[in-house]
């Protein structure tokens, strides 16, 4: 292990190891078989790429996307690691010479997608010369209930096949716990080391409003919180992803689109665009994200609902890799409920399928509704226990929403559901409700029923939290026609006779929270501090463009802060930054001691 910290501090140039990847490394460059969970941004790469610089032969990492090896051996060369990718973006020459180096040991690290990797050629390539360890990143693509299933990955039992003694290592940063034994099930993994990091990321502040206006609650979000910062907008289907890309740009942000109905060199331009600037929004569906390793990204906005909590944990944890304050928000109303759940009742999935994605939003919505902290909740989802009530960096914890007994209300709603022939959604409901005169209630003479008119005490913003609410808890459900009808369940029953109280959330003023966030953000900088700062970033932007990287390949903007705060003025003490490996030092030294002692 002396070894693997002289690599972690002269080639990566981190001082010290972070959580378990000691023992991981320790555990994977001995031989062994392991399963690594570690949220993103926790140093996952580093469990594998030290053993593979550790051991004999060549470390092959498989990866589901493109833009991921490309970008992190792009990271690597700047480095001085020897590495390289193997997959459909190459030409045919090009792929060709990759074959003939790697059969020529020139390589450290090969990264290839699971594709290339099954193909017989390929299996036979790498059967003639020495491996160091197999790397299944994203590993919970394996999982047929998850929310990026790869078929490919199903397949790669194969490795321990055809390879019985090439260690193995899985990592992924999202899995429950039955998606923790499907991954070690069809990889084959049966007798592999568990490692399992906490899943918290402190540094995320989580926030999910009342929607109303989403797209005007966004803009106040963004030019409140993350006026010039990166973020990304998670929309659930490609025509809003256009239309709020196209709004975003109106209002004079740097916004593109990414989703699947697009050209794919149209996605790699927006995505090349996205990883390269440093003040941008990339408003995408969840065709976009998976393995983006861009660490400044201050910002990850919801405006549908995810359809697990797997899939808002992945999707969130892009945001604030490197570290830094970053937030996750979501605007999220009652008609997310009733699309989600006519998605799956209209899916042509096995009943065995429909259940487990029941299941899975049942939970996402419980997290929306919660009362209590949103990362406690979130925690014991993945199994995580945490001793504290409450981690005082999420919109309960900052501003504790109050819960009143809602019981009467909740029947007069049910009731009016009951009264109007369960054909109608909530918009309608709340207008018999308040007594409102509309064409419709008189179409339908619901002037004259009982329940006309009995909520009149209370605006139509409550009566939609209130509808809201009870979806969510199951009380009543939309029809599978898809036209946003709400029936009662059987669950209805108890709260109709008076067996069953219902608490419900009021609603809180989300304004309030701003000033009372409590972030772990760096010190204010100075008037000479900022100068420095700017400084070290117009270089390295600079110096980026030249080298045809992102800024962040260069340096992290940890690195940057704390070049400002401790303003080194030696390659001695300037080498005991995080983030400046010996590699960077002879590179980029003789610059940023001329920009220091200036500063």
């Amino acid at each position: 292990m002396s070894e693997a910290l002289n690599i972690l501090k002269e080639i990566f140039g981190y001082p010290a190891f972070r959580g378990q990847q000691a023992e991981v490394i320790a555990h994977l460059a001995g031989g062994g078989d392991c399963l690594v969970l570690m949220p993103t941004g926790g140093g996952k790469s580093l469990c594998y790429q030290i053993p593979a610089l550790l051991r004999n032969g060549v470390a092959i990492v498989v990866s589901p996307l493109i833009a991921l090896m490309h970008n992190q051996v792009t990271a690597l060369h700047e480095i001085g690691v020897r590495a390289a990718v193997l997959n459909s973006s190459l030409s045919q020459q090009e792929a060709i010479l990759v074959e003939q180096k790697l059969l020529a040991d020139e390589y450290d690290l090969l990264y290839v997608a699971p594709e290339r990797l099954l193909t017989a050629r390929f299996l036979n390539l790498i059967a003639r010369i020495p491996i160091a360890l197999f790397a299944i990143d994203e590993a919970h693509c394996v999982s047929q209930w998850g929310h990026d299933f790869r078929p490919e990955y199903i397949q790669l039992s194969i490795l321990h096949e055809r390879f019985p003694a090439v260690p193995r290592i899985a990592l992924t940063a999202t899995a429950d716990m039955d998606t923790r034994r499907e991954i070690m099930e069809r990889l084959g993994l049966d007798l592999a080391k568990v490692f399992v990091s906490s899943f918290d990321r402190p540094n995320i502040r989580y926030q999910i409003i009342d929607k109303t206006n989403s797209r005007s609650q966004l803009l106040a979000f963004i030019q409140a919180e993350h006026p010039s910062d990166a973020g990304i907008v998670y929309c659930l289907s490609r025509k809003k992803v256009e239309e709020i890309t196209l709004w975003l740009v109106k209002q004079g942000l740097n916004a593109v689109a990414y989703h699947a109905g697009m050209s794919m060199q149209q996605r790699n331009v927006n995505q090349e665009k996205f990883l390269r600037e440093e003040s941008i929004i990339m408003v995408a569906t969840i065709a976009f994200g998976m393995g983006i390793d861009k660490p400044d990204v201050r910002f990850v906005a919801h405006l549908d609902l995810p359809k697990s909590i797997e899939g808002y944990y992945q999707e969130t944890g892009r945001a604030g890799r490197d570290g830094q304050a970053a937030n996750a928000w979501m605007a999220y109303g009652l008609g997310d409920v009733i699309q989600q759940r006519r998605m799956i009742e209209e899916s042509e999935a096995q009943f065995k399928f429909k259940q487990g994605a029941a299941r899975k939003l049942e939970a996402m919505l419980s997290l929306c509704e919660t009362t209590t902290c949103r990362r406690i909740r979130l925690l014991s989802y993945f199994g995580e226990r945490v001793d504290t009530e409450g981690c005082g960096n999420c919109d309960i914890c900052l501003n504790p929403p109050k819960v009143w007994d809602a019981t009467v209300e909740v029947q007069k709603a049910m009731s009016c559901v009951y009264r109007t022939g369960q054909i109608f959604g909530a918009g309608h409901l709340i207008d018999v409700l308040r007594g409102n005169l509309t064409d419709r209630v008189k179409e339908w003479h619901h002037d004259r029923i009982s329940t006309f008119g009995i909520g009149k005490n209370m605006p139509e913003k409550t009566w939609r939290a209130i509808f809201r609410q009870i979806v969510a808890l199951g009380l009543l459900t939309p029809d599978s026609e898809g036209h946003g009808a709400l029936h009662l369940t059987e669950a209805s029953r108890a709260v109709l006779k008076g067996q069953q109280n219902v608490y419900l959330r009021q609603q809180t003023r989300t304004e309030q929270l701003s000033k009372k966030r409590n972030r772990d953000d760096l010190t204010p900088l100075d008037s000479a501090e900022r100068y420095l700062w700017e400084q070290l970033r117009s270089w390295r932007a600079k110096t980026a463009k030249e080298h045809g990287v992102p800024a962040y390949v260069i340096f992290h903007d940890a690195t940057l802060h704390e070049l400002v705060r401790l303003c080194p003025q030696t390659e001695d003490e300037l080498s005991q930054v995080t983030g400046v490996g010996v590699r960077k030092l002879d590179k980029y030294g003789v610059y940023l001691m001329q920009i220091l002692r200036g500063g």
